[in-house]
């Protein structure tokens, strides 16, 4: 859903208030209302956040409200349900009045989506064309509606992908010890069935 108002720049987009919760991307200048995250969908985000923090990646490289400068016809910044920081990025982020990733800024190492209902062409198409832009080495597309999730790689100009269902171990080319398979990302680290 696009709200009606005139083109933005990235720093209108920073400074706008409508003075209600609803969260925003900036796409092509226009606000796009981000749809509510269901219970599962905020549960995989935050289960992957204290992966990572267990893993060892320190705390100041994870973000879940970060958002990221990406082009478009005209300005588009994104908010990843999860991005994994570069040391470089993290620095650069520090002490700024936004948390977002400008263009002039480092890529994350990995951004993380969590699909929603009706929002696949968002997250397999637009965002992919907007990650690869930015050179992002790794971007997880979480599905928990197909019950799959897509790892991709940046591979020589291009996004190189690999599907995991089920019990398969996912392979994170950024983080090659992780120890995740599909279903538990999936479940958000819950056991049994949903």
């Amino acid at each position: 859903m696009s709200v009606a108002i005139k083109f933005m720049t990235l720093e209108e987009y920073l400074n706008y208030d409508d003075g209600t919760d609803t969260r925003y991307e900036l796409v092509n200048g226009e606000l796009s209302a981000m749809p509510t995250d269901s219970d599962l969908n905020d549960r995989i985000a935050t289960f992957l956040f204290a992966y990572f923090l267990q893993f060892g990646i320190p705390y100041y490289r994870l973000s879940m409200k970060a958002q990221i400068a990406v082009s478009g016809t005209r300005a588009t910044a994104r908010q990843p349900d999860l991005m994994v920081l570069s040391e470089e990025a993290a620095t650069a982020l520090s002490g700024a009045n936004q948390r977002l990733i400008t263009h002039d800024m480092p890529p994350p190492l990995l951004v993380v989506e969590v699909v929603s209902p009706d929002q696949e062409s968002r997250d397999y198409r637009y965002k992919r064309t907007e990650y690869a832009g930015r050179h992002i080495p790794e971007y997880w597309i979480v599905d928990p509606i197909a019950q799959k999730v897509t790892v991709l790689e940046w591979v020589d100009g291009l996004y190189e992908e690999q599907v995991y269902q089920g019990d398969q171990a996912i392979a994170s080319p950024q983080f090659a010890t992780f120890n995740l398979t599909a279903t538990t990302v999936l479940r958000g680290g819950c056991g049994g069935a949903e």
